[in-house]
């Protein structure tokens, strides 16, 4: 009888244990998509302000007849600044605080906003909303995919991070050499591989906070998985509107 009762008494503590943690995990989801979502918001909110104000737009393109056909010094710093602050917080995530991760982040998600604004210049606005909600249908999908399916992705991972490489190399080739016929299969690529790296991180960020469940640093890890599902919608958005958007 005694051991019945002590039997019992663990099967509910691991019940109670399980339901306590995908209570966390269901909260540790949705902070990651609220930061996520608030990246994105800024990221619009500073596209269309340079969109909207020539004044500002100067400071960072040559723009021709409502059409972006240069960078001025800084377009280029602000192009390139996120790439450095990703390397940075690769290097130091271990030993920077939640405020210093959260800094980070914002100013990256900001300056992409400045990538972003071209798309505006380059495309009708009717055709970057469409292609916007096309993207979000797309990305729910892919995440509610990566978020309930049993299946390990980790070997897929991979091979999308060897595409992701090649998607660059093949980018920097047909700077130099440009074909419309690369840039098609450069577009298809990088919708796939986008594609699949939402499903992927979203099933890593469920992965890291198993590891993370119970310590200091929940924070840190949801917002390391903000960024990398923030970059994944970015890239496939961008690779959409290659082949749904509509020139000015």
């Amino acid at each position: 009888m005694a051991n019945q009762d002590f039997n019992a008494f663990n099967r509910a503590g691991t019940i109670g244990d399980q339901a306590t943690f995908d209570v966390g995990l269901r909260a540790h989801m949705i902070r990651v998509y609220n930061y996520m979502a608030s990246g994105l918001a800024l990221s619009g909110i500073v596209a269309f302000g340079l969109f909207s104000s020539p004044q500002l737009a100067a400071l960072f393109f040559q723009v021709q007849a409502g059409q972006v056909v240069g960078l001025n010094m800084l377009g280029w710093i602000a192009i390139f600044a996120p790439l450095g602050l990703l390397l940075l917080v690769s290097f130091r995530a271990a030993t920077m605080s939640v405020g210093a991760v959260q800094a980070v982040y914002w100013a990256v998600t900001a300056l992409m906003g400045v990538s972003l604004s071209v798309l505006l210049f380059t495309y009708t606005g009717a055709s970057v909303a469409r292609t916007f909600f096309v993207t979000a249908a797309a990305f729910g999908a892919l995440s509610l995919y990566g978020y309930t399916t049993k299946r390990d992705l980790t070997a897929m991972g991979k091979f999308l991070f060897m595409g992701v490489v090649g998607l660059i190399l093949a980018g920097l080739v047909n700077m130099i050499w440009p074909s419309g016929a690369m840039s098609f299969i450069i577009s298809a690529a990088g919708v796939l591989i986008f594609s699949g790296l939402i499903a992927y991180d979203t099933q890593k960020i469920k992965d890291q906070y198993s590891e993370a469940y119970g310590t200091d640093t929940a924070e840190k890890v949801a917002i390391f998985g903000a960024l990398s599902l923030y970059l994944d919608f970015v890239n496939l958005f961008q690779f959409l509107m290659m082949f749904l958007g509509q020139r000015r």
